[in-house]
């Protein structure tokens, strides 16, 4: 897509990912980093709040003081993945090469969703691929969401599941997001899903 600028030039949109990378794979960051670093794609990390967050949830912070330092934690696991060779942004726009974002900046910028534990870093994750009008992919440790013991590969309306927050379902159908849920303990999947090959997973809504 092509947008004029404001003195009669043109620039081209950049077309980003979004990729949630949840806490619960802390240990196999140092696996994945290098495979979304090498990606042909402009990506903007969304970190998990990981073992941060689980202080936060703790420490007996009401509603609004554990909502800001749930978003804090976001920052300290950013700093986490970014130790493993990727940059960190704090700007919320599509990268040209793949970053780290650290939220909470923007997050206080914007204040753009409940202070609720109903919504966690997928959903903030979600908020951000919206705003960006990317496709947004949730790095989790398991293969999808599953109901009566089967994976589920494709989600049109919201269902019960401890896979992602009480939120993000009915935000990313209500907002039309391209989501799409995959086991990031294999790092195999994450290349063949960006090299636009059907993989095991969970889509929301559409697929990719």
């Amino acid at each position: 897509m092509i947008t004029r600028a404001q003195h009669g030039t043109t620039r081209k949109k950049i077309n980003v990912t979004v990729v949630k990378l949840g806490g619960s794979l802390a240990s196999y960051a140092a696996d994945i980093i290098p495979v979304l670093r090498a990606a042909s794609r402009p990506l903007l990390v969304v970190p998990g709040g990981g073992a941060f967050a689980d202080l936060v949830r703790q420490s007996g912070a009401d509603a609004n003081a554990a909502h800001w330092m749930a978003c804090a934690a976001m920052d300290q696991y950013g700093w986490l993945l970014a130790a493993h060779g990727i940059k960190t942004t704090t700007r919320l726009a599509a990268p040209r090469h793949p970053r780290v974002l650290l939220p909470y900046c923007a997050l206080r910028r914007h204040d753009p969703l409940p202070h609720s534990w109903d919504v966690t870093s997928d959903t903030i994750a979600a908020w951000v691929a919206g705003r960006l009008g990317g496709d947004l992919v949730v790095l989790k440790s398991v293969d999808g969401i599953t109901a009566a013991g089967k994976l589920l590969t494709l989600v049109k309306k919201p269902v019960t599941t401890d896979v992602v927050d009480p939120y993000f379902i009915p935000y990313v159908l209500e907002h039309r997001i391209r989501a799409f849920i995959l086991n990031g303990t294999d790092t195999t999947r994450i290349c063949r899903l960006f090299e636009g090959k059907r993989v095991c997973g969970t889509g929301i809504g559409t697929t990719f």
